[in-house]
């Protein structure tokens, strides 16, 4: 798999002034708590309030590529959910924010807008093979820091049938790609390279390296 990219600030060899024992998490992924829980980090959610047009952030600029797109998404979420902490007045804490994007090649697979779309997207991904790019960022008082993990899927023929039952199980909807690589897709994926848990949606093993640079313990 690709190697993993990471940003900081430019002194990642400075220890950060303070030590924390948990983070805010700006992101609805259940998938995403379970991986913080499973590498025993404390989090609490910090989600985006009804005003806040959060889709919006996920809005594809014409001509971007995949990996571009997935790491300004992030940077985008981290920005707002660092406004929404300082407007709340809620304790002070580092924030965790990702994004995941399905690419085939050049071409970004959102989350499905409807089953004919779902369908349409699983049966892109049949018989090829596609990148899954996740950005992680992480902020805390002003410093940020990124990590970028992309890992290949070759995924085998799905039949048509296979495909239909999955779409109607409700499976794709909310997730890019329309799959969760956790789910009975698993029966047609061949092989990965990369990091399983960045398919999930967190790479634990940058997210980890980010957190620590950041402070927290866990």
């Amino acid at each position: 798999g690709a190697v993993p990219r990471l940003d900081g600030d430019g002194e990642p060899s400075l220890p950060p002034r303070m030590k924390h024992d948990w983070i805010y998490l700006a992101s609805q992924s259940p998938r995403r708590r379970q991986l913080l829980a499973q590498i025993g980090v404390r989090h609490e959610l910090l989600l985006p309030h009804a005003h806040e047009d959060a889709e919006a952030l996920e809005e594809e600029i014409a001509g971007e590529l995949p990996a571009a797109y997935c790491e300004r998404v992030t940077r985008a979420k981290l920005h707002a959910a660092r406004a929404r902490l300082r407007a709340s007045g809620l304790d002070a804490a580092p924030i965790l924010c990702a994004d995941t994007t399905v690419a085939l090649g050049r071409h970004i697979l959102g989350k499905p807008r409807d089953a004919a779309h779902a369908a349409e997207t699983l049966q892109a991904l049949s018989s090829r093979t596609h990148r899954v790019i996740t950005a992680v960022a992480v902020a805390s008082g002003r410093r940020e820091w990124l990590a970028v993990n992309v890992s290949r899927v070759h995924v085998a023929a799905i039949p048509a049938a296979e495909i239909a039952r999955y779409v109607a199980g409700g499976e794709p909807f909310g997730k890019a790609g329309a799959y969760a690589i956790q789910s009975a897709i698993a029966a047609w994926i061949e092989r990965i390279e990369g990091s399983y848990s960045g398919i999930m949606g967190l790479p634990l093993f940058e997210t980890a390296q980010l957190l620590r640079r950041a402070g927290v313990s866990f």
